[in-house]
């Protein structure tokens, strides 16, 4: 047995140790040192503080928690098992780190109950917690009544050192500090040891005056490993501040009771090591073999179950009084939580004819957000200070500020990092909200890991990029895509669109509206400069991925393969091919992704094996187009960077011209 004089409290907090040094130990790998440390605040937020149903994980009206610093996982899963989840028993927790495990090694939201968004690259979970926050704060002032408060939650973030170098928090919390998102609350582990050592070696900013100056409530605890009275007092202060976030720096030991190795590196990413824990579970009088648990520790963080049914009924009773009163409103709240569309939605989205005047796609991208708005209110978003040029404003919805937080119209500033991670927090809620996000194509370079993160933690959120090639212009290079479609396109579960015209631009909302609702992210990509409506565009051929815009009577003598801006000079090209007697297919391939998920036969019937002459052009790098070229096919594209001029001048000269097609063309065909 443990020692006597150990209290409940300890129990409960070491058995949260434990549990994470037990796991690291026979995974041989893993993070020890946070859970040690931070095993005190956890435990008081999430005995005291955190309203959850351990048996319901997704129950709406729940408090979020969020594990920034994602590498200490070990600690959330030990929350999960010892409050009664059933996602992570303790044969899960025996196989942390292995194959196809509901312990992995960095949360992942799709992977284990319990766990929001997937945390791991630093400062992301910080800046999801601002859109799960934003959600709440938007929901709350849409939904709620004075005399009936359906929305009422709180996001708690436990974020490292790690999180606070990483710029996306600074530009997250910025923001949020800008909006006075009073219900979210920051833990901050301040351990002062990253993988290098000491983070005097490279961090010495007060952190606390940075967020003072963010606009947060900032508090400290000055001994977070023992002072479970000053932890609850500061949570508790935290709650009572409604207008503006707060973050609590608690100070703590990393691998706290590890004799030889607490406060150390060392602690950071490694195993104890035999030794080590010995002499650990002396220090901290831990006399229970791996893996085993006091029964008074469970049994009291168990607790948990009986207090989650009842918050939940308490939520439920709460919901039917809204629905007996406010009909309308609850019909469009169970809807939209339930992730249906409404019915017959995408019959608002505009089709064209060839005698329409042609835009600019980010035109038609503007036309479609403001068709759709009216008729999806869950649709909420903006851009990173490029409205005026994305054209992503929804007309007559107001912006999302402090005070305003019913409005859908959300200015995230030059923080393109920050609202990416931002928009997946906000799909990640729960609440069947569909985020957008805008800016330059070319920026997506400063919001990777959150395209890369909405793929893999299934976000439904839609990326809206605009000034999609060297067809951008005067700005040059730095502003100009030519390898961006490309790796973009080799993420996995991303669907990328580049629409051609209006036609393909509404295909492209119909698309990106359904994978939302259905947890997949898109990302659109559309031009600066006038595209012709063309003749044989439709909003169908877009979800196939690609299809025949120009038709040829038999067998094709060759295959025009076109994207974007670039299909318009393939169409006129194969019009001056035909007029010459050659059989010519125009195929606008707006999405790879989506022409790839189409049966054999389909892909057949659109680029047959037998077709061997095949030019590919887009304004972009050839990269990746090789396996629709085939072995005797060509492409127009650009492999080396842009130039500073306008538009149409960048497009002729880099090759992009008509009589450049067809001259192309024509050497295929001999």
């Amino acid at each position: 047995m443990a020692v006597a004089t150990q209290s409940l409290e300890e129990l409960c907090i070491n058995s949260i140790r434990f549990l994470a040094v037990d796991a690291v130990e026979k995974a041989k790998s893993g993070h020890p040192g946070l859970p040690m440390g931070a095993a005190p605040m956890a435990f008081v937020l999430w005995d005291q503080f955190m309203r959850f149903n351990p048996k319901n994980p997704k129950w709406f009206n729940r408090d979020r928690f969020v594990l920034s610093a994602g590498h200490g996982c070990m600690l959330h899963y030990a929350l999960l098992h010892l409050t009664g989840y059933d996602s992570v028993s303790i044969e899960d927790i025996q196989q942390f780190r292995q194959w196809e495990s509901s312990t992995p090694g960095h949360p992942e939201n799709f992977e284990t109950a319990g766990v929001e968004v997937t945390t791991g690259p630093l400062g992301q979970g910080i800046a999801n917690g601002v859109g799960l926050a934003l959600a709440e704060a938007h929901l709350a002032a849409k939904f709620n009544k004075p005399d009936c408060t359906l929305v009422d939650h709180y996001t708690y973030v436990i974020l490292g050192d790690g999180c606070n170098m990483e710029g996306v928090s600074g530009e997250a919390c910025s923001i949020a500090g800008h909006w006075g998102l009073g219900k979210l609350i920051a833990l901050y582990d301040d351990n002062h040891i990253s993988i290098d050592g000491s983070t005097d070696v490279a961090f010495t900013e007060d952190v606390s005056k940075r967020f003072e100056a963010y606009g947060w409530h900032v508090l400290h605890v000055e001994d977070g490993n023992n002072d479970l009275g000053a932890l609850a007092q500061a949570i508790a202060e935290a709650k009572a501040v409604t207008d503006k976030p707060t973050m609590i720096k608690v100070t703590t030991t990393i691998g706290y009771g590890a004799p030889n190795k607490q406060n150390t590196a060392g602690i950071h990413g490694a195993m104890l090591g035999a030794d080590e824990v010995k002499l650990t579970r002396e220090n901290l009088g831990w006399d229970y073999a791996p893996f085993e648990l006091p029964a008074d520790a469970v049994a009291h963080m168990r607790k948990a179950v009986e207090r989650g049914a009842t918050a939940e009924a308490e939520w439920e009773k709460t919901w039917r009084e809204y629905q007996s009163k406010y009909a309308t409103e609850a019909a469009e709240f169970d809807r939209m939580i339930s992730g249906k569309l409404p019915e017959g939605w995408d019959s608002v989205l505009p089709t064209y004819t060839a005698e329409d005047k042609g835009l600019p796609s980010r035109k038609y991208s503007e036309i479609c957000l403001n068709k759709l708005a009216p008729v999806l209110p869950e649709l909420i978003g903006g851009s990173a200070d490029l409205t005026h040029s994305n054209l992503t404003e929804l007309k007559g919805f107001g912006d999302f500020q402090k005070g305003h937080y019913e409005n859908r119209n959300v200015h995230f500033g030059v923080r393109e990092h920050a609202m990416g991670a931002i928009c997946n927090g906000m799909a990640l809620h729960g609440s069947g909200l569909i985020p957008y996000g805008a800016t330059f194509l070319i920026f997506t370079d400063y919001m990777r890991a959150a395209i890369r993160l909405s793929a893999l933690s299934l976000a439904g959120s839609i990326w809206v990029m605009t000034h999609d090639s060297i067809g951008q212009g005067e700005d040059g290079p730095t502003h100009q895509p030519i390898e961006t479609l490309a790796s973009l396109r080799a993420i996995p579960n991303l669907t990328v669109i580049r629409p051609a015209d209006g036609n393909e631009s509404s295909g492209a909302y119909k698309v990106a509206i359904e994978n939302s609702k259905q947890h997949k992210p898109t990302l659109m990509a559309f031009s600066r400069q006038n595209l012709p409506s063309l003749a044989g565009s439709s909003m169908e051929g877009v979800a196939k991925g690609g299809y025949a815009v120009v038709e040829c009577e038999g067998t094709p003598d060759l295959i025009l393969i076109g994207t974007g801006s670039e299909v318009g000079l393939c169409v006129t090209a194969a019009e001056k091919l035909a007029a010459e007697g050659k059989k010519v297919r125009v195929v606008s391939m707006p999405s790879t992704d989506l022409f790839d998920a189409q049966d054999a036969a389909y892909r057949e019937s659109i680029l047959p094996k037998a077709v061997t002459k095949r030019l590919v052009v887009e304004a972009g790098t050839s990269f990746g187009w090789h396996k629709y070229i085939g072995t005797e096919g060509d492409a127009v594209c650009i492999d080396r960077f842009g130039a500073s001029a306008p538009g149409g001048v960048c497009m002729e000269k880099f090759g992009f011209s008509v009589d450049n097609v067809y001259s192309k063309a024509k050497a295929l065909l001999g």
